[in-house]
């Protein structure tokens, strides 16, 4: 449990104050404070991605549903885009230049190979939103990508994957409000 105390004399006083007099203190509803974060959107052109360009969407559309902080929404025409998807012969990759930024490349050689499109697509964005491979790993952990093998076709991020994404983008979830008791915040 942490302890802080209110800076400022004056909301120290009034709940003193209030406190005395038997009377109830409560903040006033700060809109700002209550409404939710906005999610930094990030723009992906996938015109280059061929016969990949349905897992492209799909892989984007499953991170949309799976986090807050981050949305994932194709580029308009001519808008410069924070990720580029093309498709190529070699291993599926992604090359980050920052955090939400770079080139996905969705490989032949894995489909070829048999695993998943929409798992290749989805683990792909995942290094574009800072997660590394973590390999080798189960099914269930969509960064084990192809140490799952060819029969995993799981194209969603775990629990832990998902507060990783989240806290990368500032939008990791925060405890409930602190409570006032006396001119301390106890959280």
């Amino acid at each position: 449990m942490h302890i802080r105390t209110l800076t400022g004399g004056f909301a120290a006083a009034v709940v003193v104050s209030l406190s005395l007099t038997g009377g109830q203190a409560a903040a006033a509803p700060s809109a700002a404070a209550d409404a939710p974060a906005a999610a930094r959107v990030l723009t992906y052109d996938a015109s280059g991605s061929a016969e990949f360009r349905s897992a492209v969407d799909r892989g984007a559309a499953i991170w949309n549903e799976s986090v807050d902080a981050v949305e994932l929404r194709p580029a308009a025409t001519g808008q410069r885009a924070n990720i580029r998807v093309v498709a190529d012969n070699g291993w599926p990759r992604a090359l980050t230049t920052s955090l939400g930024n770079g080139t996905v490349y969705m490989g032949r050689q894995a489909v070829d190979q048999g695993h998943n499109t929409i798992r290749i697509s989805a683990h792909e964005l995942g290094h574009i939103l800072g997660l590394p491979d973590r390999k080798p790993g189960p099914c269930s952990s969509l960064m084990s990508g192809s140490s799952a093998g060819t029969a995993c076709t799981n194209p969603y991020p775990n629990a832990a994957e998902k507060a990783e994404v989240e806290g990368n983008f500032g939008g990791a979830l925060v405890g409930p409000a602190p409570t006032v008791r006396a001119g301390v915040i106890v959280d």
